[in-house]
């Protein structure tokens, strides 16, 4: 709770008029009752027409005031609610955008999603339900109390009576709804995962014909969800007509009672009306904290859910004192004896890697599926941080630069390239805004996306969709390294990314990446033998250790893995000729 009091603060001065107007609607409903009593029993009783219209004028004025009153709170209600709910979403954006990979493995995507959106939408709906109601409920209830013992003292009894009913009616669902709410956030979460990932996977989905089995995943996920949510609901349905039914009752009471009283002189009938109506506003008030009472728990959840997403501090961050790079620095990554385990993992999945990649140079890194290759070069922007060890750019461990510095030298295609909706354009110009649309074509070019790009419709300005859907995986491939070559990094980390390609775009692009690239330090990550073929080092790893590093030619002589490797992926004609002289014993 102290988080969304965090959030209401710049409210305060909204949030102060909102609950005085809402004081003064509530004081015009409570003299209504009065002035009705009067009208009866000073002018209908007496045959007084001036004094009905005179009192009926004041009445009117009341409810005209009462009703500005309402509508202007309603507003400041609704302003506030939806203030509060777009600074949390803000915030809670913005923390997540923070937070490195070992958060996301902590929090589902999916969870985020539903903490972002359901469930601030959630705190916002309480906000405005709690500024209306609970604001007004408690004054009303009081106050017509008061107003019920001075208009009819003997009858106080009935009203008593029937508020402790409502009060113990309230407690009962209250306890028995709060389980149910914290369970009711996990069951969307699930739902959400579940559609999430057949949105994501649909094409494998239907080349295995899974369609049915994900049907019935998605169907007990939305059962699950309805059947508590049909719960919850009937609580909210039970409640309206027991109080309605409570409130007849009572009202029921009052003429009985109130006839008796009447009848012996003791009570006037204008008193007994008001009587009612007071009695009629006090149900009224505790059937609005009912509902508040209700909704009350679900938001509680949402508001720990959203809070431990603002409360949970990133591993990784920038340290107190960050250091700086030089203007003349050009790229030059070091590993020392870098050791990596994953969070809650029993081993490492990198062991003691050292090597240095120089500027001017292309290092591939190349072994086998779960060699440790891809959690390697994420260490270089910090998506994880090292166990032990060091990992230094241009001679500074990359703990000690600010994150913002040591990306900004980086140009990066990850392993499962990401496209955003947008245009080819602004895909390619993501990583640098301001560039022009010549560096835009350059980079395409060299990226060889030009002639694919040539073919669209509307060039450049051809819509992509999201995750870049409507492109083929290979186009995919390209357009991600163009975004890369535009920024003109001084490091570029290619992490499998020409996995896609055939072999002779692949020859070609790497061809043409190597006339950019000159002066850069260049990281390439493949399983392929071909492409690491013409690097200055290679650096072969195998669970997570390194097993040799060197060129394509010493490491046929020196290391077992890569030989092995070379000898599976390259005949034995093609292994001789990238010996050389073309007929050195392999």
């Amino acid at each position: 709770m102290k988080q969304l009091l965090k959030y209401l603060r710049p409210y305060w001065f909204q949030i102060v008029a909102a609950i005085a107007l809402i004081y003064l609607q509530v004081m015009t409903d409570l003299a209504l009752p009065a002035y009705m009593s009067r009208i009866i029993n000073e002018g209908i009783v007496g045959q007084d027409n001036s004094v009905i219209m005179a009192i009926g004028g004041q009445m009117l004025l009341v409810t005209l005031f009462g009703a500005v009153a309402t509508i202007v709170a309603g507003y400041l209600a609704a302003r506030i609610s939806t203030g509060v709910a777009r600074d949390l979403r803000s915030a809670t954006f913005s923390k997540i955008t923070s937070y490195s990979l070992t958060e996301f493995d902590k929090f589902s995507t999916s969870s985020l999603i539903t903490r972002s959106t359901n469930d601030i939408q959630q705190i916002q709906m309480v906000v405005f339900i709690v500024l209306r109601m609970v604001a007004s409920a408690p004054i009303m209830g009081i106050g017509a109390v008061l107003k019920a013992q001075q208009t009819a003292p003997s009858m106080s009894w009935m009203i008593l009576l029937a508020v402790a009913i409502i009060f113990c009616l309230i407690t009962t669902i209250f306890i028995v709804a709060l389980p149910k709410f914290n369970q009711l956030q996990k069951l969307i979460d699930k739902l959400n995962l579940v559609a999430r990932e057949n949105l994501t996977g649909l094409r494998v989905i239907r080349a295995f014909t899974n369609e049915k089995h994900e049907e019935k995943k998605f169907a007990k996920a939305n059962a699950d969800l309805m059947q508590v949510n049909l719960f919850v609901n009937r609580l909210m349905v039970i409640m309206q007509p027991i109080m309605m039914l409570l409130l007849n009752i009572t009202t029921l009471g009052i003429i009985w009672v109130g006839a008796k009283y009447i009848d012996i002189g003791g009570l006037k009938i204008g008193d007994m009306l008001a009587f009612m109506q007071y009695a009629m506003q006090i149900i009224m008030s505790f059937l609005m904290l009912s509902i508040v009472f209700i909704m009350l728990p679900r938001a509680t959840v949402s508001v720990s859910r959203v809070a431990e997403v603002l409360d949970s501090e990133p591993e990784i961050h920038d340290p107190p004192e960050p250091k700086s790079y030089v203007e003349d620095n050009k790229g030059k990554i070091e590993f020392k004896e870098v050791t990596f385990s994953y969070p809650d993992s029993d081993a490492p999945v990198i062991r003691n890697v050292s090597f240095v990649a120089e500027p001017g140079e292309t290092t591939a890194i190349i072994g086998s599926t779960g060699s440790g290759k891809s959690t390697l070069i994420n260490l270089i922007p910090r998506f994880y941080d090292a166990s032990s060890g060091q990992i230094l750019v241009d001679d500074l461990d990359v703990k000690e630069v600010k994150q913002e510095d040591l990306r900004a030298k980086l140009g990066y295609v990850p392993q499962k390239v990401v496209l955003f909706s947008g245009t080819v354009s602004s895909n390619i110009k993501y990583g640098a805004p301001d560039v022009t649309s010549e560096a835009v074509a350059k980079a395409a070019k060299i990226a060889q996306a030009s002639s694919f790009i040539g073919a669209l419709p509307d060039k450049y300005r051809s819509k992509i969709a999201q995750g870049g859907s409507n492109v083929s995986g290979g186009q995919k491939q390209r357009l991600a390294i163009a975004r890369a070559i535009v920024r003109k990094p001084e490091i570029y980390i290619f992490d499998d990314s020409f996995s896609a390609l055939d072999f002779k775009t692949d020859a070609a692009l790497r061809q043409a990446l190597a006339n950019e690239t000159k002066g850069a330090t260049v990281l390439l990550v493949t399983q392929r033998i071909s492409t690491a073929l013409q690097a200055d080092k290679i650096v072969v790893m195998d669970e997570g250790k390194v097993m040799g590093i060197g060129t394509h030619q010493l490491l046929l002589k020196i290391c077992p893995v890569y030989k092995e490797i070379a000898m599976s992926q390259l005949s034995e004609q093609e292994l001789i000729d990238s010996m050389p002289g073309g007929k050195q014993s392999v």
